[in-house]
């Protein structure tokens, strides 16, 4: 595992995932921080889910956040 420097912008986006049908509904729930020795991560929930959805950790795709703004 490399050491990674903890910084100011997170790596990794938190979802809670339920289904509607065969659709499946993604709302982003919070962001995850390596540890600066890259042995842990922090975490910040702006909201926990008691739906019974499931809590899926994505990394955040650069791209993809420039085109959402």
């Amino acid at each position: 595992m490399t050491n990674q420097a903890t910084s100011s912008r997170p790596t990794h986006r938190i979802y809670a995932v339920t289904k509607n049908g065969n659709k499946k509904i993604w709302r982003a729930i919070g962001a995850l921080w390596p540890h600066a020795d890259g042995k842990g991560f922090s975490h910040k929930l702006d909201c926990v889910p008691l739906n019974g959805a499931e809590i899926v950790v994505r990394e955040i795709d650069a791209d993809a956040e420039e085109g959402a703004r």
